[in-house]
């Protein structure tokens, strides 16, 4: 008899080349997740892995977006999912939750291709193939800037002539919107403080946010119009003089495409070692001796925990620290060097417990002493997705 998994929702994340995908059963008990990558190659192939955990690999040569759909809807036909969610990573202004797919909607996603050039356009395509193969199939858009779309004024207007943002909509939108929402509810759940809490969150991996939420609502955050505003990531520089591009131009003749792939894909963890955006790599080096990977590694943290104390600002309570994404969740050093940064917080560190939380744990690693709670939590933006998928539907 076939296993079943019940009222399952298939969330898909659709990148320029690659297609995460995953089937999640409504209680979240049971999931069927993928990969295809290298779409539009000769090397294009889906990784596979079924409910039994065994693993398959199917060779798609020169597949794109729809074939590579066409194959995974197949693998998953004979658990009936009951909708998709797509990953949308900028919603512009208009949309300020997750939305049923419609033809405007995704006209708007199209649109917004002009503030996120590598993502949207993928995003859209996923839409596209989905409706071609399954057109009767609900679809729901969640986008990574929604979350945010709560900040007041004062967080996401920047400070330029007013035609800008009425007009050209020049404003701080946010993202790893679902990342943020799900680690944040997930503490609020976890934490034994009592009435509403204020967390500070910090996404890191080889991209990197952080928030400030209240009472589940996000009131700032660190990224802006673009992915590319805030901390330093795995080869984002985050921050820097916005005269960088002029000065750059006037010296060097550098154009500015050429100014936005080094800030965007050479900079950060890679442009600061000279070796690599791995945080790992980056570790070891330093552990090592290496000068260029001990610094790398010093800005990185000093840069989070300067941003996390500013953050602090937005909130009308401060009660706790979250960190998740790859850094986050795996390096206890990290961590660690970060809330030493915050030295003024009041906030003492069970070095056990830290050092415990690696690998997917999840867990907190505050002193009993320390006046704010520390916590790791791995985040699940595929099940925020599905959860927002299912509401938005009323499923």
């Amino acid at each position: 008899m076939p296993v079943t998994i019940s009222n399952p929702t298939l969330v898909l994340n659709c990148g320029s080349s690659s297609i995460k995908y995953a089937l999640i059963s409504a209680d979240n008990q049971v999931r069927i997740t993928g990969l295809a990558e290298n779409l539009g190659l000769d090397t294009a192939h889906i990784k596979h892995k079924g409910l039994d955990g065994n693993k398959q690999e199917i060779n798609i040569a020169g597949g794109s977006h729809k074939l590579a759909l066409q194959k995974i809807l197949a693998l998953l036909e004979q658990y009936q999912p009951i909708a998709v969610g797509h990953r949308v990573v900028h919603g512009g202004r208009e949309f300020s939750e997750a939305v049923k797919v419609t033809p405007h909607v995704l006209e708007e996603v199209k649109r917004l291709k002009i503030i996120a050039p590598l993502h949207n356009p993928a995003n859209a395509l996923g839409i596209e193939a989905v409706n071609a193969i399954y057109p009767d199939l609900p679809q729901v858009v969640v986008f990574d800037t929604a979350f945010h779309q709560t900040m007041p004024a004062k967080a996401y207007r920047y400070a330029i002539p007013k035609a800008l943002y009425d007009e050209e909509r020049i404003r701080r939108y946010g993202f790893h919107g679902t990342s943020h929402a799900y680690i944040s509810s997930r503490a609020d759940t976890l934490s034994t403080a009592e009435g509403k809490h204020g967390w500070l969150t910090a996404h890191l991996g080889n991209g990197c946010s952080a928030a400030a939420i209240y009472d589940g609502k996000s009131l700032d955050t660190s990224m802006g119009i673009t992915p590319l505003e805030g901390l330093m990531m795995g080869t984002r520089s985050g921050d820097v003089d916005p005269g960088l591009h002029i000065h750059l131009k006037r010296t060097l003749g550098m154009s500015l495409e050429e100014i936005d792939t080094m800030l965007n894909k050479q900079s950060g963890l890679l442009g600061v070692s000279g070796l690599s955006n791995d945080m790992r790599t980056v570790e070891q080096a330093a552990n090592e001796g290496n000068e260029d990977a001990k610094l790398a590694l010093e800005m990185f943290c000093y840069r989070a925990g300067k941003y996390l104390a500013s953050l602090s600002c937005a909130l009308p309570k401060l009660t706790g620290i979250i960190f998740s994404g790859g850094i986050g969740e795996n390096s206890a050093v990290i961590r660690d060097n970060i809330l030493q940064v915050m030295r003024h917080f009041d906030i003492r560190v069970d070095t056990a417990k830290n050092n415990e939380l690696y690998a997917g744990n999840e867990g907190s690693f505050h002193h009993p002493d320390s006046k704010l709670e520390l916590w790791v939590i791995p985040t699940d933006e595929e099940y925020r997705i599905a959860q927002e998928t299912r509401e938005a539907l009323g499923l």
